[in-house]
């Protein structure tokens, strides 16, 4: 019973010992979107492999795909969506995929042709707000920030025009769609830009707003596995290689502040 006994011992330990290397992959496959999530990523590569991590960098043309890839197993982990973004994916589609640390913010901000401060600001003046639900909810909580109107706290992250409560200097909101929002610079006293329609206008957030969402929004990005990795030891790894003070470093100077850390 005794040799048995053992011999179970035996098989059962192999078992598990197949079952961990199984769980930890010896590439870690991580999907980004092209640009700074991929530039950033393969910093993190860089200081993962000093600490025994190899990380494999896949940018994916079409980032709509990256949640699917990842709940297939074609990937192991994804760094490319703000929270809300993919708490949305993952409840529309049923993905058995977890947050496990927030990455960077591309911060939205306010722009002006006719402002230099917000001190400037009339009674009356028009701004414009991004016509999509989510941009108008996302503007709404920085101007919210600025202490330019105040919302139902009931509202959250889903806030509209209707669930304005105050509005102090009673500003005029215009939405207007995304991509036609720098044109309304002329006409308006601000608008409240996203961080890559932005750039796609020769627009920075530190360097040319008069002011900007910060770091720890709601809206900063996160790094997702599947729920049945969360507890693997290269998760960890992979987060405070993320979080190291070499990527910060690179973040800070390859992008000043118009990619923010919240962490």
């Amino acid at each position: 019973m005794t040799r048995l006994f053992a011999k179970y011992l035996a098989v059962l330990a192999a078992s598990l010992l197949q079952v961990a290397h199984a769980a930890t992959p010896s590439v870690v496959k991580i999907g980004v979107s092209a640009g700074a999530h991929a530039q950033i990523m393969n910093e993190v590569r860089r200081v993962a492999a000093t600490h025994g991590l190899a990380l494999d960098v896949v940018v994916f043309d079409d980032p709509a795909r990256i949640d699917a890839a990842l709940a297939s197993n074609e990937i192991d982990a994804a760094s490319f969506e703000d929270a809300p973004s993919f708490d949305t994916q993952r409840r529309r589609h049923g993905y058995a995929l977890a947050s496990v640390a927030t990455t960077v913010t591309f911060p939205i901000a306010l722009y002006s042709r006719k402002l230099t401060s917000l001190s400037q600001l009339q009674r009356g003046a028009t701004i414009a707000v991004p016509a999509d639900r989510e941009g108008t909810a996302r503007a709404l909580i920085l101007l919210q920030n600025f202490t330019l109107l105040t919302f139902r706290d009931s509202a959250g992250l889903h806030a509209t025009l209707a669930d304005i409560t105050s509005n102090r200097l009673n500003l005029r909101i215009r939405q207007v769609p995304r991509a036609k929002l720098f044109d309304t610079l002329p006409g308006v006293a601000f608008a409240v830009i996203d961080s890559d329609d932005a750039a796609r206008a020769g627009l920075f957030p530190a360097r040319d707003s008069l002011g900007l969402e910060d770091a720890r929004s709601p809206y900063a990005n996160v790094l997702t596995v599947r729920e049945s990795d969360c507890t693997q030891p290269w998760v960890a790894q992979l987060i405070a290689s993320y979080h190291s003070t070499d990527v910060a470093h690179f973040i800070l100077t390859r992008y000043q502040d118009s990619v923010r850390r919240p962490w």
